[in-house]
């Protein structure tokens, strides 16, 4: 990594930078910010920064994108000019801006991730980078607070999208969308550092777009959501209430009076001509179908539920529930992925899901797990749980390779070895011209932890099974600290084992999510189902005894006196799943897929003699976990009999974990394959 390159930078924009810092600026000062607030989501998620993970599926991962991604994604926006162009806009560098008109989020996406990373492993070298950025960025920012640098930094021509004057090309300019990257960025630096350089850049910024934007102001909306996350942050992390009203502004404004831009048939923006592509062809309390770009999409629905959740505005929740339905029950792959159509990266119709061309962005997977756990946060009810485990394990996970410097952008279904479907070749990219996916991921992965444990008045939840630990203030008539500390080879094995250890003897609710899969259900819709035998029950112990549980809401709700030492042992029984889709699915017709746990599984040339497009699967749910030597990481792979459809030949099958296809080349593969004699 060419930190150093940064470092000097610093002293000479030390002066310039000094404008960032506006402390007396913000009316109450941060330490008051939080404490007014009455309303939030009804369910408290334990934060990343307060969880322990130990060794296991997710803690490989996280170090991954700790020692390689983030470095790697850093160096890769110096190397391709991205923190360059933030020179350029402050007049410390000649030449002209390059790259896209939203290269600026790339910057920000990454500090996120390194600020994040930072909050769980203290890195002097790594602060004063960081630091160095954030110099160069206030550098670059304009006196009012404006800060865009494809529009500021010098050039020959503007980039495409961008209009002559501000605000004016909100449809693809991506002002406000970078600025919703730069709020989030800020909010996770001045959270892990406790400084404050970083954070007055934002604010700056959003005062400036406070001042610019509302109902006697601008009445227009960003083309790409984000801002309304990035403004309830700030709202959290200040207390100033314009931020919140700013980011209700935006929601409530798609579908009124949204300007566009039109562009002539033809023009790289011509689907933008059409307000159904952000989002803005109907009043948001109106739209109940999931259309358009499904980034933007994700990113506005998890908007709405922080606005609906801290206002207390009911009028969102019947319109946030028809947009779930929509989604899980006629739009989602197996995957979790999410987006059926490339050339406008969105949604298709109902049950349009093809295989080869199917887009599913990793951002749009990211999206859908911050929209799921914001749902499960309201309404404390493991369906959105099970939807979001999902898309980790399956269409999240597969963006990254396990090496951590290899990027998908689009994951589909299936692959002829050949076309060319991400950005222009059919295998994982160090880098893109547009490089949204990586930025997102180093940013997504150091927060995994914060899925894990929830808590409400006198209740606790596991939310996902993952080898951690956690000491929980619980809400009971006793405030008695629990500690709870998970051991469990989860996803490849069912047993999970959880210590429960409060300071003294109380009364608590202890949750434990049932997984859909174990529960006959892989999804909560119609959409999937299973075909074969039943799951067997799942069994849960109490200091070694049968606990008769009830299942609420899709937990297994543990209420008793708990004492230190206490052990719960919960056993999910994982055996090969033959997975179908709703027969209105026409790509999937006649077609299984493999799954364990909650694990979708494909099959790639590499383990089957070039075979992948052209195998039927003759039973299913026969599939074993076999030992490998595939070297991805410690996967479990699966192996069982099948026939190549055009000669009816038998052969043995080898199966691999979706996330974990496109290690070694290009090759075919598919999830879904052909059932041998029907289903």
């Amino acid at each position: 990594m060419r930190r150093i390159s940064i470092l000097v930078i610093v002293a000479g924009v030390a002066a310039i930078a000094g404008a960032a810092y506006r402390a007396s600026q913000m009316p109450g000062g941060i330490s008051a910010a939080i404490s007014g607030r009455v309303r939030d989501y009804p369910i408290t998620p334990v934060l990343f920064t307060e969880v322990d993970l130990h060794d296991g599926f997710w803690a490989t991962r996280i170090a991954t994108n700790r020692e390689v991604t983030i470095p790697f994604a850093l160096e890769q926006n110096e190397i391709t000019g991205r923190v360059d162009n933030f020179l350029l806009a402050a007049g410390l560098k000649e030449g002209n801006y390059d790259g896209e008109r939203y290269n600026d989020t790339d910057v920000y996406k990454v500090l996120e991730g390194a600020a994040f990373s930072l909050s769980l492993h203290p890195d002097p070298e790594l602060d004063a980078y960081l630091d160095g950025v954030i110099a160069t960025i206030a550098a670059a920012q304009e006196d009012d607070g404006y800060l865009f640098t494809a529009r500021t930094a010098p050039s020959e021509e503007l980039p495409v999208g961008i209009g002559e004057e501000r605000w004016v090309n909100l449809a693809v300019s991506h002002e406000l969308y970078n600025a919703g990257h730069l709020y989030e960025a800020a909010v996770a630096h001045y959270q892990a550092t406790g400084k404050r350089n970083f954070l007055d850049i934002a604010l700056a910024n959003a005062d400036l777009v406070y001042d610019t934007f509302g109902p006697d102001k601008i009445r227009n909306a960003p083309g790409h959501q984000v801002i309304e996350m990035g403004l309830v942050k700030l709202y959290r992390v200040t207390g100033d209430e314009r931020y919140l009203e700013l980011a209700q502004f935006f929601l409530e404004q798609r579908g009124n009076d949204v300007t566009l831009k039109r562009y002539p048939e033809g023009h790289r923006f011509d689907i933008y001509n059409d307000p159904v592509q952000i989002q803005a062809h109907q009043p948001l309390l109106e739209q109940t179908e999931a259309v358009g770009h499904s980034v933007r999409a994700m990113y506005q629905y998890s908007g709405m539920a922080d606005v609906a959740a801290i206002t207390g505005d009911t009028r969102f929740a019947g319109a946030m529930e028809a947009l779930w339905e929509d989604v899980v029950g006629r739009k989602m792959y197996i995957t979790g992925g999410l987006g059926s159509r490339h050339g406008v990266e969105g949604f298709g119709d109902a049950y349009e899901l093809p295989n080869d061309t199917g887009y599913a962005e990793t951002c749009a997977s990211i999206g859908l797990v911050y929209w799921s756990w914001r749902l499960f946060l309201t309404h404390g009810e493991a369906r959105y749980l099970d939807v979001l485990e999902r898309v980790l394990y399956n269409g999240l996970i597969v963006g990254v390779s396990a090496e951590g410097d290899r990027f998908f952008y689009p994951n589909p279904m299936s692959s002829d070895g050949e076309w060319g479907f991400n950005q222009g070749e059919p295998t994982r990219k160090p880098w893109f011209g547009t490089a949204c996916c990586p930025g997102n991921m180093t940013r997504f992965l150091p927060a995994v932890p914060g899925y894990i444990y929830a808590q409400r008045a006198g209740a606790v939840y596991i939310a996902n099974y993952i080898p951690s630990a956690t000491t929980v203030a619980v809400a009971t008539a006793d405030d008695a600290p629990v500690t709870l500390t998970q051991t469990t080879d989860y996803p490849w094995d069912g047993a999970i084992r959880v210590g429960v250890d409060p300071l003294r003897e109380t009364d608590m609710s202890l949750r434990l999510r049932i997984p859909g899969w174990a529960r006959n259900r892989p999804v909560p819709s119609d959409l999937y189902g299973y075909a074969g035998a039943a799951a067997a029950p799942v069994t849960v112990r109490v200091n070694g005894e049968d606990f008769a549980y009830e299942i609420v809401d899709g937990f297994a709700v543990l209420d008793r006196t708990w004492a230190p030492g206490d052990v719960v042992e919960l056993d999910l029984s994982m055996p090969v799943r033959t997975a179908v889709a709703n027969d209105v699915v026409a790509a999937d017709r006649g077609r299984v897929a493999l799954e364990r746990g909650p694990i979708v599984y494909a099959v790639e040339a590499a383990d089957n003699n070039g075979h992948a497009l052209d195998v039927g699967v003759v039973n299913g749910d026969a599939f074993e976990v076999t030992p490998t030597d595939i070297p991805i990481g410690g996967i479990v792979a699966l192996r069982g009999k099948a026939v190549i459809t055009d000669t009816g030949e038998p052969i043995d099958l080898t199966a691999i974990p979706y996330f974990a296809w496109s290690h070694r080349g290009p090759g075919k593969m598919a999830v879904w394959l052909h059932a041998a004699g029907g289903r």
